[in-house]
């Protein structure tokens, strides 16, 4: 499958910070154990792109891409590291001539339809929706979906169980991205048993 069946078949991205690069592929082996193997690695850590090397190599299953990637060099450096996809914030030249370069897909967040609009003049159809919460929601992507019928959306910031099922329902929405399954205390002897919990809970909401 390429990058966009796989989004289509996981429905749902666990976005992750990583601090303590030790910690990465144990919560890796507890996410994709409970079902969820597209793993978004956020670049706003200095582990981040040893956490992306080390789930790449050992990880067995897992997808793992590259988030918060802001230029063109971050994209190289997690190219390079082994990640399968990258997720920017923004959409820039930028970025997607350096998708191109390098053959990874790439995510670029829109928040607007002039942003979609000009995704589009890149050759994209495929966009992370960011901040979704923040920006309008899933009534927002659906009207988005009117002037933009050929066009699929990640939604990310501010995803939660409590909200997924309004943006997964929307047949312009093809996965969604959240952090509410990585647990904020990874030190803790149960993280990553509870990581595992989390995923599962997740994946069952994603395909109800």
């Amino acid at each position: 499958m390429d990058f966009q069946e796989e989004l289509t078949a996981a429905r749902i991205v666990p976005v992750i910070v990583i601090k303590n690069p030790a910690q990465a592929v144990p919560l890796a082996r507890a996410l994709v154990e409970g079902g969820l193997h597209i793993l978004e690695v956020t670049m706003r850590t200095p582990a981040a792109l040893d956490a992306i090397r080390a789930i790449a190599a050992e990880v067995k299953g897992a997808i793992v891409g590259a988030g918060t990637v802001l230029n063109a060099q971050q994209f190289v450096d997690a190219a390079d590291a082994g990640a399968k996809f990258v997720v920017s914030p923004g959409l820039t030249e930028e970025v997607v001539r350096a998708s191109r370069d390098h053959l990874v897909p790439i995510l670029p967040g829109i928040a607007t339809p002039s942003d979609v609009m000009r995704g589009l003049g890149l050759g994209l159809d495929t966009f992370k929706f960011f901040p979704a919460e923040s920006i309008g929601g899933a009534p927002a992507l659906k009207a988005l979906g009117g002037p933009f019928p050929q066009v699929r959306f990640c939604p990310t910031g501010g995803i939660s169980p409590a909200n997924l099922a309004s943006y997964l329902s929307l047949p312009n929405v093809i996965a969604a991205g959240g952090s509410w399954m990585v647990p904020s205390d990874l030190d803790a002897a149960d993280a990553f048993a509870r990581a595992t919990e989390m995923a599962r809970q997740a994946r069952a909401l994603a395909v109800s």
